[in-house]
């Protein structure tokens, strides 16, 4: 079963930019489409980015286009989110996983921190 594990989160202040890495213990190409989600407390986790299994962007929400990128290395089963010009109502745990979701491929998360 394909693990994932995230990494890259911490504390910015607002305006810096992080780069989130999702390392798959497998094959990310057989999950299919990949997202980062993300949720902050009180609040429900909300798909942020998809990827489909080519590399193509095919969704970024509203509410980060322009400032997050999100892509994928197929080669090396990892699964990448850039983000640039935080603000903090960005702060959340960030999880990666395929799109749909799938319960079995929740990990720990990575959590973001933006401080004003």
């Amino acid at each position: 079963q394909v693990q994932l594990v995230e990494s890259g989160g911490g504390l910015v202040q607002a305006g810096g930019s992080l780069r989130l890495s999702c390392a798959a213990s497998g094959s990310i190409f057989s999950i299919g489409d990949m997202g980062w989600y993300r949720q902050a407390p009180g609040k429900q986790r909300d798909l942020v980015a998809r990827v489909s299994r080519g590399g193509r962007t095919v969704y970024v929400a509203d509410s980060v286009k322009g400032r997050f990128t999100i892509s994928r290395d197929n080669d090396k089963n990892t699964v990448y989110l850039q983000m640039n010009s935080l603000k903090p109502e960005d702060t959340a745990a960030y999880c990666c996983n395929g799109v749909p979701p799938s319960g079995r491929y929740w990990g720990q998360g990575t959590q973001v921190t933006v401080s004003s």
